[in-house]
């Protein structure tokens, strides 16, 4: 008899590196439910290139900021296959206010910072307890390196901030359960997301500070993501994983402060 196919559940998966992450999954054998807030097209979309590639998919509506609409469908997947292997938290429920710290509004700010958390905390309040019951699972939320600049991205760092110490809280209780939880962390992706924010300048800043030699795309941090979720990543638990293109490493080797003291 065969095996049951994995399950894999990525929310925001109708787009970006969701969508591109969906697809990597999808190649990697698991049976993947695309969760979409708005756009049932390009979810069906991605789900269409799923199975056309020869693999599983189904897609599935749900705010993943209302804790309800999330309960509701977990248990239809549930219904559906008995268990979820693999839960990545992609979504981006609230756009960034690029604004110095002192210009933007207190709203605008909680905002960001509550709707990240919330995308992240409602997954997880329903989708730990399945698996800490099946004694096995992985859960990786998607971050940005954004949480360690200071200037006009004061709501987006510390909301993604938050986020990185939420998934440790997390992975501290679900590692005696046999549940494997780390965050990727990444850099200037190329995605429709980042386009209204990504000009000439820094474009070119990025690209001259990465290994690859250009920004990454969606494929790049999807390739990331699977390995963390599928391989699990060797002994890496509660781990906030860097994955910028070697930015980190070669502004510094660049930056004149650094030379300095070379």
């Amino acid at each position: 008899m065969d095996e049951p196919r994995r399950v894999a559940l990525i929310s925001g998966a109708s787009r970006g590196i969701g969508a591109a992450t969906a697809r990597e999954m999808g190649r990697r054998g698991y049976h993947v439910v695309v969760n979409y807030r708005q756009n049932a097209a390009a979810a069906q979309g991605v789900v269409d290139e799923i199975k056309a590639a020869g693999g599983s998919a189904e897609a599935r509506r749900a705010d993943v900021c209302d804790g309800d609409q999330v309960g509701d469908m977990v248990e239809r997947v549930l219904a559906d296959h008995g268990h979820i292997d693999v839960l990545i938290c992609n979504a981006n429920t609230v756009n960034p206010p690029f604004e110095p710290l002192l210009s933007v509004s207190w709203d605008a700010f909680i905002g960001k910072v509550s709707g990240e958390l919330a995308g992240s905390f409602f997954l997880t309040r329903h989708v730990l307890p399945v698996m800490q019951r099946r004694g096995e699972g992985r859960i990786v939320y998607i971050s940005s390196t954004a949480a360690d600049l200071v200037g006009s991205v004061a709501a987006h760092s510390t909301a993604k901030a938050a986020l990185n110490t939420f998934s440790r809280h997390v992975a501290a209780a679900a590692a005696q359960h046999g549940v494997v939880v780390n965050t990727v962390a990444f850099g200037t992706v190329r995605t429709d997301a980042t386009a209204g924010v990504l000009n000439d300048d820094l474009r070119k800043f990025t690209e001259e500070r990465s290994v690859l030699g250009r920004l990454m795309d969606p494929e790049d941090a999807a390739r990331s993501v699977a390995a963390v979720a599928d391989d699990g990543f060797g002994a890496a638990v509660g781990q906030v994983i860097r994955v910028d293109g070697g930015f980190d490493v070669l502004d510094q080797q660049l930056h004149t402060v650094v030379k300095h003291f070379q």
